[in-house]
């Protein structure tokens, strides 16, 4: 009976986003994006939780996620009654709220960055260990110790 081989064809694009998302790179910004979405959280927790209140409670008890501007209907006391309500409204707090974010983000990034540089600087200064004697210079060092040793 003949050998009969039964082959799927895998498309050639298939191997190339292997080889692509294998790079270490491409893992490399995958963490960076988990990790980062992970953070803007804890940056939109300390904006929405901490800073505000205290920046409400500087500038005069402003509450920035509810102040806006109504442009067509009727003004309502918070942003939710009036988004409910369906009134066209100008969400200034809420773009306070993201600058804020922005702001602590960018500082946080320029301090790690700062402090990854810092480090990095500390290991190049740092000496670097003699590298380890190649085959070839082991077996020429022997031959010269075993040719100074004829000589004697």
């Amino acid at each position: 009976m003949a050998d009969i081989k039964s082959h799927v064809h895998t498309p050639g694009w298939v191997g190339e986003f292997r080889a692509f998302i294998m790079r270490g790179n491409v893992i490399d910004l995958a963490v960076g994006v988990i990790i980062g979405a992970a953070f803007t959280a804890i940056v939109n927790s300390l904006v929405k939780d901490i800073f505000n209140p205290l920046l409400g409670l500087i500038i005069g008890g402003i509450d920035f996620s509810n102040l806006f501007i109504t442009l067509k209907g009727e003004h309502f006391a918070t942003l939710a009654e009036a988004q409910k309500a369906g009134a066209v409204t100008l969400n200034l707090g809420l773009f306070i709220n993201a600058v804020i974010q922005f702001l602590i983000m960018a500082l946080v990034i320029f301090w790690f960055v700062k402090i990854l540089s810092r480090l990095h600087t500390q290991q190049e200064a740092a000496p670097a260990a003699p590298p380890e004697p190649t085959k070839t210079e082991i077996l020429l060092e022997q031959i010269r110790d075993e040719l100074a040793a004829r000589k004697v």
